[in-house]
């Protein structure tokens, strides 16, 4: 039928320009563009041939040597709605056809025009908006999400004061974090203004409030689906990387799902899992070989017989044990996933005590989660989520010791280097989030040392000269004790020499000192207290608390995206990470720009067992276990 009518306007144009009464152009308009035809033959609704398909029907046409350029252009733009009867050599009907196509519509008024642009404007906004929001999610991106835990801002006044004076720097000189600060956090809880550091993990793994004490389930002891879930659901490699127990508070919340934080034992199968899920973590290194085995085993404390290490390892895990096993690694390059490297019982030591041949530094895990990694994504269109925690900033702050804590803080700031040279030269979108659970200890960089006016002083000298953190300190004293405690002159000198002058490097100290340090060595904690105290009076390092405080913690963000950095950059609440924000925005914002479903997790995970198996559990202690742990290590 389409072959014929063109037949028909051939005919027509050539009666017509015998005549001279019509020009053919006139009759089918040339002005068109190859743009416009090929938009219109595309969305006509008009081409009707229940006998030919389009690519039958158009060389048939083109083939016909009377069917001019112009009425072809014409055909393949309009698709006019032709007669269905028989043939019909009825000029007027189909002239009518042409004109009802060419005729030039009515003039609207003008603001129907503006509506119409301002419609059209709206339209390729909310388009390009849909589409950079699924290209983003879509695209292969990396999140390394970091955790300074306990880490106050006076922390880092602390830390960068300490620095500037021991390597003779000026005062410009500042710490990696310090060129990464875009806002602050709020961390109060579901159930107090100060919160712990499973609740804080949980309101950023799951971005919602808690209770404190709570791993990864909600306020009613629900389990959440974490971030860490979710993408390792949707393909991304998954790591963890930390200084103290890998069960402990901040990586149990993105792993594991319990009722309670001391529930290690629980935790530790499900990092490995042991749950619905089955496995979510491709790498993890930290301390707490502790909850992988039986108390039967050196350094073991679980209250079962299981030896969750070999039980891994017949799974199919990669096991490292100790620094030997860890630099067989060779930085990550040598690595095979899933990884577990558990380097101590329970803590990594203190970076004041740390020995390098024993333990890796956290920057050292750095480099080798990372390297490991982005070598198993390289061809992969998914990246890595990663979990970073300078853990045992906290611990420092609990045990109000300034020298351990601002090695700690300098030992996470390497580590966050280590995060920015692998962001600068990676091509994949990576996006790097560090920030504080909470502050610990109630940190202030001065001291009211007597009654009088005080001296606007603190002195960074006497943290340098401490060479050993209390913890070490505490445990050396004590080991001694059996060895010397027949002997007092040899304890109180062994005390004052070794313990007070060497390890503290306090020259100023009185016999009193002394004769306290042997009184309250049969009592670890107390002991412990003493000491810290002598060094924090001395450098005028203030404390209010040896727990956690409700201060507001900092913000560092950054990422080799524009789109994310334009992101990170806005104020708006659960939009961006500038000012001020509920600690709960960290965790949605990695949701965001992820595209991480965690209510779909949630659904998933609803049948996780999480809560104390008796009574029994519920009041076991913590600290006894990994005391336990601890004596028998040493």
């Amino acid at each position: 039928m389409l072959v014929e009518t063109a037949n028909r306007i051939a005919h027509l144009n050539e009666k017509k320009k015998k005549k001279n009464s019509l020009d053919e152009d006139s009759f089918f308009p040339s002005a068109i563009s190859e743009h416009h035809l090929s938009w219109a033959a595309s969305s006509s609704t008009y081409y009707r041939s229940p006998a030919h398909s389009l690519a039958d029907t158009w060389p048939l046409i083109y083939a016909n040597p009377k069917t001019s350029p112009t009425t072809t252009c014409f055909l393949k733009m309009a698709y006019i709605r032709l007669p269905t009867d028989d043939y019909v050599d009825d000029e007027s009907l189909i002239q009518k056809e042409v004109q009802a196509v060419f005729q030039k519509p009515k003039k609207k008024p003008m603001w129907k025009a503006l509506l119409c642009l301002i419609g059209y404007l709206v339209f390729v906004s909310l388009t390009a908006t849909l589409y950079w929001f699924l290209s983003e999610k879509d695209e292969k991106q990396n999140v390394i999400f970091m955790v300074t835990d306990g880490m106050g801002p006076a922390s880092l006044s602390l830390a960068r004061s300490f620095k500037q004076y021991r390597d003779n720097l000026g005062i410009d000189d500042v710490l990696a974090l310090d060129t990464l600060l875009i806002g602050s956090s709020r961390t109060r809880s579901n159930d107090s203004l100060v919160t712990d550091s499973a609740a804080g993990a949980t309101a950023f793994s799951c971005a919602l409030k808690t209770y404190n004490g709570a791993i990864g389930v909600d306020s009613d002891k629900n389990p959440c689906g974490t971030i860490l879930e979710a993408l390792k659901l949707n393909g991304w490699l998954t790591g963890l990387v930390v200084t103290t127990r890998i069960t402990d508070a901040t990586p149990a919340a993105f792993s594991a799902h319990a009722d309670y934080r001391f529930q290690e034992d629980l935790i530790a199968q499900h990092q490995l899992g042991e749950y619905p899920l089955g496995r979510m973590v491709d790498l993890m290194i930290g301390g707490g070989r502790c909850h992988f085995l039986p108390r039967s085993e050196s350094g073991g404390c679980r209250n079962d017989n299981r030896n969750l290490i070999l039980e891994a390892q017949d799974k199919g895990w990669s096991y490292a044990g100790d620094r030997e096993a860890f630099d067989e690694l060779q930085e990550g390059k040598n690595v095979t996933l899933p990884l577990l490297s558990l380097l101590a019982p329970t803590d990594i030591p203190y970076d004041l005590d740390r020995d390098p041949k024993e333990h890796p530094s956290l920057a050292e895990q750095v480099r080798v989660a990372l390297t490991a990694l982005s070598k198993a994504t390289r061809k992969s269109k998914k990246g890595f989520f990663l979990l970073i925690e300078g853990s045992r900033i906290d611990h420092a702050g609990h045990h109000n010791d300034p020298a351990a804590q601002v090695r700690e803080v300098l030992a996470y700031d390497e580590a966050m280097k280590e995060v920015m040279k692998f962001v600068n030269n990676t091509s994949t979108k990576t996006t790097v989030i560090s920030t504080s659970d909470h502050e610990t200890g109630g940190l202030s960089t001065a001291r009211q040392i007597t009654e009088s006016y005080p001296d606007y002083l603190w002195y960074p000298e006497v943290l340098l000269n401490s060479s050993h953190s209390g913890e070490y300190l505490v445990k050396k004293v004590m080991s001694k004790l059996a060895e010397l405690s027949h002997d007092r002159t040899l304890l109180q000198s062994f005390i004052a020499k070794e313990i007070i002058e060497k390890d503290m490097g306090i020259k100023d100290y009185t016999e009193e000192e002394v004769s306290a340090v042997e009184e309250l060595s049969k009592n670890a904690n107390k002991l412990l207290g003493f000491l810290n105290n002598m060094i924090s009076v001395r450098s005028q390092t203030g404390w209010s608390t040896s727990g956690h405080s409700a201060v507001d913690v900092n913000i560092y963000a950054f990422s080799n995206s524009e789109k994310i950095t334009q992101k990170l950059l806005q104020k708006e609440p659960y939009t961006g990470l500038l000012g001020n924000h509920e600690n709960i925005e960290i965790g949605a914002f990695m949701s965001e720009i992820t595209g991480a479903d965690l209510a779909r997790v949630t659904k998933l995970i609803r049948d996780t067992k999480h809560s104390p198996k008796s009574v029994h559990e519920l009041e076991a202690s913590s600290d006894d276990l990994h005391m336990h742990a601890v004596q028998k290590a040493h």
